[in-house]
Parts: structure tokens; C-alpha cells; sequence
């Protein structure tokens, strides 16, 4: 099995103050944030020390070394080889039906999820997408009875395997697995590939994510789907997947509840959303610069 650079398990524990420490700040949503109406790099200077802190943590840490940003994968490049799309396979790793209605509200959430990151970069530093497409292309089951009425405006139903015999969307037609944009053997060519999978898993705590996808408990993932609102535990996945870091082991100063890390938030906040900017702007020279496939 293939596996990610940027693979972060999550525990959904709560921010707890130590003895003597601050309490933790209030949470600011990035929804509604004043200072994301800044086109330009201009973060709150309350956010500063702590923006350049994890930067320079994330390019110690990360690979290749010594420059990380030479990755060609990260979730910016899957949006500019498509022009501004990102297209999911859903992993249905289960044995429970997913009927079409249950497809169509999985496809809607995604929508939704999505544009909660896709929107704090329209119109910030030449992004140059106002809005990012995102659609479900197909599905991976283990028999084809579990997804009954499958029509063709769905996409491909996979009956795939991988290594390890959990259902998987075809590798001939994933950009994980064809980061040069060459998909020449998937059937529906270049407008049949998905850029990330959403790997659901029955049983399964917590979460991955990482340039591949997100992957979660099945149960928690459409729990979370049904209450609408956000559906915290993917922000925090598909975060990993446009290289924002996890905080397991040291804190930001001053930062001590952002969806990034992991139970301390339950929304993107303004720091969440200031990294992300960070992250745009040290990879756009790379990007704009370059052909990406």
C-alpha cells in the first residue's frame, strides 16, 4: 500500500489548560473574521509570532528536505491541474448499503466542507479561483449490491482492492498514483480521474489525511453529515491535505485553539485560515511558475 507524505491520525481530546498556564483563548471562527477581508499578506499581528513559528516548524519537519515545497502534490497543485476543481472517490469500507440518497447527501457535504477552505483564499494574493468545483466522481464498494441504483451521472462504482482488500478507487485513475496527470489507462481519461479519495471506514476513531485524501469513521463522518453545521474531523483531514501541520508535540505561542489541533476547536478558525494563506503564498512562485499536471 501507498503511503502519504503527510499522514496525521487525529485524537479528539480536550484543549486543557496546565496548572498555572492561560486559559485557553476564545475560539474565533474564520467565518466572519475581520481581518480575511486583507487581500494581501496581512495577519493580525497577535497571529504573527505564531504564523512564522509553525512555518518554520513545518519546513524543518517535513520532506523532501531541504526544501518541502518542492512536494508536487500538495492540495493547491490538485486544484490548479484542474482548473480549479477537486474531484473525490468515496471508499465505502464497510459492509452497510449506501443507497442513492445517502451518495447524494455524501456529495452535497463535500460541497459544503470543501468550500469552508476553498473560500478563506478567493480573492487572497492572486488565488485565482473565486470558487473551486468539487464533486464526487465515483465510489469503491466491495460488491456492487451495496450501492443499489447506481446511475451513470454518478460517476464509476469501483469494485477495486488494495493490498490489503479494502475497497479502493481504481489506481489508474487517481492523482496519487499519476502526479505527472498521465491517465491514459483510466477509463474516463482525464475527466474520469479524482484528485482525493474520502476513505470511510466502519469501527474507525479519529482520522488521516494527508495529498491522498481524508480518511474517517464511517458512523462519525454521517453522524456529523445528518446534524449539518461542520463536520470537524474532516476540516481537520482535508487540512492536512493543503499541508497544514498537527500539534501533538509543541504549540504555536500564544495559539491554543485552532481546528488544527486536534479537539481544541470545531470550526476553521482565523489562525486555521491564516495558515492556509502561508501555505498559498510561499507555494504560488512554485506553482504559477510551473506547468502542473
Amino acid at each position: 500500500m501507498h503511503l502519504p507524505l503527510l499522514l496525521a491520525p487525529v485524537l479528539v481530546l480536550p484543549a486543557l489548560a496546565a496548572p498555572g498556564a492561560s486559559l485557553p483563548q476564545a475560539v474565533v471562527p474564520a467565518a466572519g473574521a475581520a481581518s480575511l477581508r486583507e487581500k494581501t499578506w496581512n495577519p493580525p499581528s497577535s497571529l504573527r509570532a505564531a504564523l512564522d513559528a509553525t512555518w518554520a516548524h513545518s519546513m524543518k519537519t517535513y520532506q523532501p528536505q531541504p526544501d518541502p515545497l518542492r512536494f508536487p502534490n500538495y492540495g493547491f497543485h490538485q486544484v490548479f491541474a484542474t482548473n480549479g476543481s477537486i474531484s473525490f472517490c468515496v471508499r465505502w469500507d464497510g459492509k452497510g448499503v449506501a443507497d442513492a440518497k445517502l451518495r447524494s447527501q455524501v456529495n452535497a457535504a463535500l460541497k459544503v466542507q470543501s468550500k469552508k477552505w476553498m473560500d478563506i483564499l478567493a480573492g487572497f494574493d492572486g488565488w485565482p479561483f473565486a470558487e473551486v468545483k468539487v464533486q464526487v466522481v465515483g465510489w469503491a464498494v466491495r460488491d456492487r449490491a451495496l450501492a443499489p441504483g447506481w446511475s451513470k451521472e454518478e460517476g464509476t462504482l469501483y469494485t477495486d482492492r488494495d493490498p490489503g482488500g479494502i475497497p479502493q478507487c481504481a489506481e489508474r485513475c487517481g492523482r496519487f498514483f499519476h502526479q505527472d496527470g498521465n491517465y491514459g489507462k483510466c477509463a474516463g481519461g482525464k475527466e474520469g480521474h479524482y484528485d482525493q479519495s474520502l476513505w470511510l471506514t466502519d469501527g474507525m476513531n479519529g482520522g488521516a489525511g494527508g495529498d491522498w485524501g481524508q480518511r474517517l469513521g464511517t458512523e462519525g463522518f454521517l453522524s456529523a453529515m445528518r446534524k449539518g453545521g461542520d463536520i470537524h474531523i474532516f476540516l481537520h483531514e482535508m487540512g492536512h491535505t493543503f499541508g497544514l501541520a498537527d500539534f501533538y508535540d509543541w504549540r504555536p505561542p500564544g495559539q491554543t485553539n485552532f481546528i488544527m489541533m486536534a479537539g481544541s476547536a470545531m470550526t476553521i478558525t482565523e489562525f486555521d485560515a491564516w495558515m492556509l494563506r502561508d501555505w498559498w503564498r510561499h507555494l504560488k512562485p512554485k506553482i504559477l511558475n510551473a506547468k502542473v499536471a
